[in-house]
């Protein structure tokens, strides 16, 4: 990874978002470079990720994930694991404008509960945190609509436009040009720009 990094970095002048739940690898990749930490655990991992992140002074988006999907109350027990994470978050010096959550569709969650995330992404804002959302081209579309990984963009500017329709502040997404495309249709609709 650090090859890879200090490739990307010395080529483009781009924030570089290292994808880790790692402690030992977000300090090394902190070290060489990477500007934000991506922890798909939400600090649940490696009891040692908050405090790197913490003393390296760096956003953070912290994910929703469960070994397995096994609910009470779906969103109940959802925001609860989030409150967790934000818990984690504070504890270790996280400095909460450097917080982003992140539901986790695909991560810990069957069929339903991804599509019911999805529908109730201004729950999860309601913690007071940018949200981001990542569906691009995952298996929910892919079983919502019967096809494969390469043909899921419509799906996923679905997906989007939910995203802005709820107040996320970010997509994670490999078509950016027709995303973007849907997000400025979106906000011109909504809020008439």
């Amino acid at each position: 990874m650090l090859p890879v990094l200090e490739a990307v970095k010395a080529r483009f002048d781009v924030p570089v978002s290292l994808d880790t739940y790692k402690s030992q690898v977000a300090q090394a990749g902190l070290a060489t470079g990477a500007d934000f930490i991506n922890d798909i655990w939400g600090l649940k991992h490696d009891p040692d990720m908050a405090g790197v992140i913490a003393r390296a002074g760096v956003p953070c988006c912290l994910m929703h994930n469960r070994e397995k999907a096994d609910y009470g109350m779906f969103m109940v027990d959802l925001l609860k694991d989030m409150t967790e994470t934000l818990s984690l978050a504070k504890k270790a010096g996280i400095r909460e404008e450097r917080i982003i959550l992140d539901p986790g569709v695909g991560f810990g969650k069957e069929y339903e509960h991804n599509l019911e995330v999805i529908d109730r992404l201004e729950e999860l804002k309601g913690l007071g945190y940018p949200v981001l959302l990542g569906t691009s081209r995952k298996s929910v579309i892919g079983l919502t609509l019967n096809l494969p990984t390469d043909q899921r963009l419509e799906g996923t500017l679905v997906t989007t436009v939910f995203a802005v329709l709820k107040g996320c502040m970010f997509v994670r997404v490999h078509d950016v040009e027709a995303n973007v495309r849907a997000i400025r249709m979106t906000e011109a609709i909504r809020y008439g720009y």
